[in-house]
């Protein structure tokens, strides 16, 4: 029999809005390993795991939701299970239980065909190894998916002609990968991924391996083509600073398991446990938190005069007219005085950071 070569149905609830939906996610590595799951062996310890059924549980029981137009950042330590999740994702890994729902589509039980019409229409990934065809212009790498997929050479030509002046490489077209910088090259791989226009990027660490400064301007580049293409996007990354500058929505993840979901203020504001505690100790916090964390509730002897501001300001942004008011911030959301955030307030977090500061 002939193999379907479309996705799977939809079979979304029709009020679910999830562009990603993952349930219950297993990736364990070894012998039988499906029948480690639901025993007591799954929550050993990773090193008892191994040494007692040869198993090692890479992804353990990660379920998450990601909206449409959301950047979902994965981070952790080396180890942790992030990039075997992110594999999972598209079954380049196959998990060993749980449903990945993308825009509805039953990834788990999708065919082989369904699977690469999967990667060639719906979904892009950018890895950290650019991965660039050496022997190819730069026109004809940003044009490669495209190539895949059927479309003509004039076609695909004139669609990566506009990838590429979005990502920034107009007048490289000609260049050859091995004639651009670090940075330039990962463009480059953006700008392929870009091309076939997929509703979800997966990034798995495309940046660590370039210099501090290259690594910064990228990311830049992510938030400025998020701010034009509201894409959705699931980001991996060891680096905390990366994670809090990009993503709507954090996961840290440990040994296999998830530790915290939450926006980079609520996981700065609100460590889960001492292991979260320890990862964001150095991180000022005036420019994660927002004002949502530091008012508080309104009194009727409150000033009716100030700084109007939203909840979701960031500290440091508020704080210059915040200390340069003679009257409290005023903190309204949908046209509801919801907080007030007084000079004390600001002064204790940013006076705090200073006392720390080398």
């Amino acid at each position: 029999m002939t193999e379907v070569d479309t996705l799977p149905p939809n079979t979304a609830d029709p009020g679910t809005t999830a562009a990603l939906s993952v349930d219950g996610l297993w990736k364990v590595f070894g012998p039988r390993a499906d029948k480690v799951i639901g025993t007591p062996d799954a929550e050993l310890p990773r090193p008892e795991l191994l040494k007692k059924t040869g198993c090692v549980a890479a992804v353990k029981e990660v379920s998450f939701d990601v909206a449409p137009g959301e950047v979902f950042v994965v981070m952790g330590l080396s180890g942790s299970g992030k990039s075997t999740l992110v594999r999972c994702l598209t079954r380049l890994i196959e998990p060993t239980a749980g449903t990945v729902t993308i825009d509805g589509h039953d990834i788990t039980n999708a065919s082989d065909a369904q699977l690469r019409d999967l990667r060639r229409h719906h979904v892009s990934m950018v890895f950290q190894h650019f991965g660039l065809l050496p022997h190819r212009q730069v026109i004809d790498n940003v044009a490669y998916g495209l190539e895949i997929r059927g479309v003509s050479k004039a076609e695909r030509r004139k669609k990566a002609g506009e990838i590429v002046d979005l990502v920034g490489l107009t007048g490289n077209e000609q260049s050859y990968p091995d004639q651009l910088s670090g940075g330039m090259q990962q463009r480059v791989g953006l700008a392929r991924a870009l091309a076939g226009d997929p509703s979800l990027l997966l990034f798995d660490e495309p940046f660590s391996a370039l210099d501090p400064l290259i690594r910064r301007d990228m990311q830049n580049e992510v938030i400025r083509l998020q701010e034009d293409l509201q894409k959705t996007m699931v980001f991996i990354t060891h680096d905390l600073q990366e994670a809090l500058k990009l993503g709507d929505r954090i996961l840290i993840m440990r040994d296999g398991a998830i530790v915290q979901v939450g926006t980079p203020a609520d996981v700065v504001a609100n460590p889960a446990d001492d292991y979260v505690r320890d990862f964001v100790s150095d991180v000022p916090r005036s420019h994660v938190l927002t004002l949502r964390y530091v008012m508080r509730e309104p009194r009727p002897d409150d000033s009716s005069e100030g700084p109007i501001m939203s909840p979701d300001t960031i500290v440091r942004q508020a704080a210059r007219a915040a200390l340069a008011s003679d009257h409290v911030v005023r903190v309204v959301d949908n046209g509801e005085l919801v907080g007030i955030v007084d000079d004390d307030a600001i002064l204790r977090i940013v006076v705090a950071e200073e006392s720390v500061s080398p």
